[in-house]
Parts: C-alpha cells; sequence; structure tokens
C-alpha cells in the first residue's frame, strides 16, 4: 500500500524538534548577556548617584555653614550662634524675622537629619555633620572651604562649621 518509507515522514518532525532546542539555547545566552549588560549598568548608576549624593552632602553642608555666619554676624558687636535650626529659618532677633536658611534640609546620604555641633560655652549651634558612617569616595582635591576633609574616613568626619574666624567671602 505506502511505498514510503516511514522516515521520510518523521524526518521535518525532527529537524523542528532540532531547531526549538537550538532556539531555546540561543535565547538562554541573550538572557545572560543581557543581565551582565544590566548588572554592569546598575553598579554604573549606583556610582553616579553615590558622586551625586556627595556633591548634595557638600552643597546642604555648606548652606548650614553659610547661614549660621550670616547669622553670627547679623547684628553688630553681638556675635552670637543661633540656639535651634528654627533661628535660622527666622530670626526671632530681628523684626523683620530675617531668614538664613531657605529650609531644614536632610543629609542626602543617610536620609536623616543632620548633627548639630554645639559650642560649649554658649550652646548655640556652630555646625552641623552627616549622620552616616560611610566612606566617602572624594578623599582628596577639595575646594576651600573643604580642604580639612581631605583623609576623612567617614561622611560623620566632613565638620561644616562656622568657626570664629570665617566669614563670607564677597560673591565676584
Amino acid at each position: 500500500m505506502n511505498a514510503l518509507p516511514d522516515s521520510l515522514f518523521r524526518a521535518p518532525h525532527a529537524a523542528r524538534r532540532t531547531a526549538n532546542g537550538f532556539t531555546y539555547v540561543s535565547l538562554l545566552a541573550a538572557i545572560v548577556v543581557i543581565g551582565i549588560t544590566l548588572g554592569s549598568a546598575g553598579k554604573s548608576w549606583q556610582a553616579i548617584s553615590a558622586r551625586e549624593k556627595e556633591k548634595e552632602l557638600l552643597f546642604r553642608g555648606n548652606q548650614y555653614r553659610e547661614a549660621i555666619i550670616k547669622y553670627r554676624n547679623a547684628i553688630p558687636g553681638i556675635q552670637r550662634y543661633p540656639p535651634s535650626i528654627e533661628e535660622l529659618l527666622k530670626d526671632s532677633r530681628t523684626v523683620t524675622g530675617k531668614r538664613y536658611l531657605r529650609r531644614k534640609f536632610k543629609d542626602p546620604i543617610s536620609g536623616e537629619d543632620f548633627v548639630e555641633i554645639r559650642d560649649v560655652a554658649t550652646r548655640g549651634i556652630i555646625g552641623m555633620h552627616s549622620p552616616s558612617e560611610k566612606e566617602p569616595l572624594q578623599k582628596k582635591n577639595f575646594p576651600d572651604p573643604y580642604r580639612e576633609f581631605e583623609g576623612k574616613t567617614k561622611y560623620s568626619e566632613w565638620l561644616f562649621q562656622a568657626l570664629p574666624q570665617q566669614t563670607l567671602k564677597p560673591p565676584g
């Protein structure tokens, strides 16, 4: 009846099974390559994000430092440090409630409030620092007024202080 061998009828089906296996292996290889690429991109993104947070820490810390200097020098002849952060937001010593700081900042590294550094004698706020114990990415080549940050091993060692001899340089 049927003079053709059975192998002729099975050959296309067997070839399709081999092609399906090759497609599956190719798909697995593509997934591995995509995973490795995304992993590398994730590490690069983390490094970029950490550098941006570090720059933001320098900016925010300097905002506090400058606000404390402005508060201290606001009334001639009376050099007093602010008793609270709220005083930097609205100075109760002045009729208009002068603002030296636009808002209270959080530490960008930890997401927590900055830690206040207080003068032992007056209990006024002389500076701020990060509560983070993480290791900084930048360890050298700091611009003024951050030169003292060189060689520090933790962000909490970066002290944004308004020291008595410090004044603000005029813009320009």
